[in-house]
């Protein structure tokens, strides 16, 4: 996959992942890939409301358990208020990519 197909990128001692999000929903999950305006985007849905930063706090723990690491690695790094949002997940990068890259082979 090339670079510029996926969802995230690299940054010095982290990876910066693109999401779209749909708060609300039914249940809290990630449904693939779609393209947005920004580039791809992990298309993510999650039941919070989109109010005190209850669906940026649920966005940032779904993102946590997928890749199997702490809740304090992930941080909302742009778009608080907005659907597509970026996120800063700190720790080594070559293990965080094989692991965005591993699930990304299992969605649509």
């Amino acid at each position: 996959m090339a670079d510029s197909e996926r969802p995230w990128r690299t940054a010095d001692g982290c990876v910066i992942v693109r999401v779209r999000v749909s708060p609300k929903s039914s249940k809290d999950t990630i449904d693939g890939v779609e393209p947005t305006a920004e580039g791809p985007a992990l298309k993510v849905r999650v039941r919070a409301v989109p109010a005190d930063g209850e669906a940026n706090e649920a966005v940032e723990r779904l993102l946590a358990d997928l890749l199997d690491i702490p809740k304090r690695c992930v941080s909302v790094a742009s778009g608080h208020r907005s659907r597509v949002k970026s996120l800063k997940v700190s720790g080594d990068v070559t293990s965080l990519g094989s692991r965005l890259a591993a699930h990304l082979s299992k969605w649509p």
